[in-house]
């Protein structure tokens, strides 16, 4: 245990003395791993330890949140005392009796990443850089990167939690640059997930690699995008990020409880297209985004958040349920120690439907089919979105048709939402980082393929 029972009591006492109503413990203990090749040689490894305590005093919606990195005994009394005085005048000190709780651990690991040897941890990076590298002659450098996650944490708080959990992720990225002597383009695949080594037996590194430079090369060779308004198909996987971002950010209780989000008291409204069901669930066993336990000590669920159309839940951290006046959802987490909780989502998807993948496409005369999803921005009190589309292709009388690159899609969430009108049957996810109020934490996208009727595309 990272701190002892007795004192962890006593640390909660010391905040109950400023007249708080709940005080909490967050004790962490992480390594992060990191290995990276760059044309056939390893040039980084590096290793950090993420070692400390977060003091989270509550009274009423008012918070108070401390931390720190000493973990002497004396140093943990002061930030205990610290944030105590911050909240209120310190007063006597209750006793808090804690009980031990061990919650199921559904997330087994075969091989800890500690325990490979760093030649072979070089060896998988390698098995990617030749993939990549032998798929095209227009492959002129690739990066692999190795990232392994051992986090430890501890949580104790005054209504009696003490438990632990241990959590360990990798993931592995291929970046791919293809060249025709006057222009470069891109390509990446990152998988990860909620496991050791072994996720590397199914999604193996030849297969990262080979789909970064696949798509690096596809796109050298496409022209341009032409702006406008149309029918967009798109793919499952990482496309679920528009989801993420553009509507479920705005679900979240930092937005909800606080009156910035699109969806404000829309519960047990209509708000999609009567055949989107939309979930987030942090229990998928081994999924990236998954926890046996929140970092609040809840344990995680698998909550619906839209069902056939209807808003039904919205994400709710332990603060939130206090401004919402509704039950937390498991969902309160961070980066580490420094940050305080809040909602997050975890693995977050649109759950497939009735609809025939190709058949789909094949219904379209004309509109732009995106393939792979990148990066964009979104206002989550708006819900207005821009996202850049990796890989796209022109659709025409029903047929993929040529490569374009520089398209993006541009739009409001809560005005997409009604206007999907084809889900298909293919789901799958894909892995990111979600950086907001608590820090970046690992989280799943995901979606079968969907059709967007109409909707703005950017492009030259």
């Amino acid at each position: 245990m990272i701190l002892e029972k007795n004192f962890l009591s006593e640390l909660l006492g010391i905040g109950l003395s400023s007249g708080a109503d709940f005080a909490e413990v967050f004790a962490e203990n992480t390594l992060q791993s990191q290995m990276t090749l760059t044309g056939g040689s390893v040039e980084e490894i590096a290793d950090r330890r993420i070692a400390g305590v977060g003091i989270r005093l509550l009274k009423g919606t008012q918070s108070v949140y401390a931390s720190t990195s000493d973990m002497s005994r004396e140093g943990l009394i002061r930030c205990a005392k610290g944030a105590a005085e911050a909240m209120g005048e310190l007063k006597d000190q209750p006793s808090v009796t804690l009980t031990e709780r061990i919650f199921p651990d559904i997330h087994g690991i075969r091989i800890v990443p500690s325990s490979v040897k760093g030649s072979d941890q070089a060896a998988l990076l390698h098995r990617a850089y030749e993939s990549a590298s032998k798929y095209s002659k227009e492959i002129v450098q690739v990066q692999s990167k190795l990232l392994t996650f051992d986090r430890n944490i501890l949580i104790a708080n005054t209504e009696g939690l003490l438990t632990e959990d241990r959590q360990i992720r990798t993931r592995l990225s291929v970046n791919a640059v293809a060249s025709n002597g006057s222009e470069n383009q891109s390509g990446s695949c990152a998988p990860g997930a909620r496991m050791g080594m072994e996720l590397y037996e199914a999604k193996t590194p030849e297969y990262a690699g080979e789909e970064a430079a696949r798509q690096a090369v596809t796109m050298l060779h496409a022209g341009y995008c032409s702006a406008g308004n149309m029918a967009v198909a798109i793919e499952n996987g990482f496309g679920g990020v528009i989801f993420h971002e553009a509507c479920g950010h705005s679900l979240e209780a930092t937005s909800v409880a606080t009156g910035r989000s699109q969806f404000c008291g829309k519960l047990g409204q209509m708000i999609a297209s009567p055949i989107v069901t939309a979930i987030d669930d942090g229990t998928e066993p081994n999924s990236w985004g998954s926890n046996n336990i929140d970092d609040e000590g809840h344990p995680t669920q698998k909550l619906v958040l839209i069902e056939n159309g209807v808003l039904k839940n919205y994400l709710i951290d332990r603060l939130g349920s206090r401004r919402m006046g509704m039950p937390a959802t498991g969902c309160g987490r961070r980066e580490n120690y420094h940050y305080e909780p809040t909602s997050r989502m975890s693995n977050t998807y649109i759950a497939p439907g009735n609809d025939d993948r190709d058949e789909i496409i094949g219904t379209m005369d004309y509109g732009l089919y995106a393939a792979a999803m990148g990066g964009g921005s979104v206002n989550p009190v708006t819900g207005e979105f821009n996202f850049a589309v990796r890989e796209a292709y022109m659709v025409r009388d029903g047929k993929i048709a040529e490569p374009v690159r520089g398209a993006t899609l541009i739009g409001k969430g809560s005005e997409i939402l009604p206007k999907i009108d084809r889900v298909s049957n293919n789901l799958d996810s894909a892995q990111g980082m979600c950086g907001s109020k608590s820090g970046s934490i690992p989280t799943n996208v995901g979606q079968p393929l969907i059709r967007v009727s109409s909707i703005t595309v950017g492009g030259r």
